[in-house]
């Protein structure tokens, strides 16, 4: 898995672009909770589909995009969290042990 670092604001607009031409997945995770840690390692196990982006945040790091991410996209906030965006828009999400490659992928099609 090529986790791409979500580290600025600035980067929504920019995955927000790119999943215009391809589908992009932002995960959510919290560094100190196992449940997270658990969907991260159950996301890393699988093969991840090649024509997605997958980017990481950490959000006690960066608890600010995390909150931007919730408004920009209309989401409510959980821990871990993937977000599936198409088209600039959220057209999936998932939390904790509900978190897996497989509905991703299902999602994608």
């Amino acid at each position: 898995m090529n986790w791409i670092a979500l580290t600025e604001e600035t980067q929504l607009e920019t995955i927000k672009q790119e999943s215009r031409q391809q589908p992009v997945i932002i995960f959510k995770h919290s560094t100190r909770c196992a449940t997270s840690a658990m969907a991260k390692n159950r996301l890393e196990r699988e093969e991840s589909p090649e024509e997605v982006k997958f980017y990481f945040l950490d959000l006690i790091k960066y608890r600010l995009i995390s909150n931007k991410i919730a408004d920009e996209f209309g989401v409510y906030h959980e821990s871990p969290q993937v977000l599936l965006i198409k088209d600039a828009e959220c057209t999936y999400d998932e939390s904790h042990i509900g978190i897996s490659m497989q509905d991703i992928k299902e999602q994608i099609k």
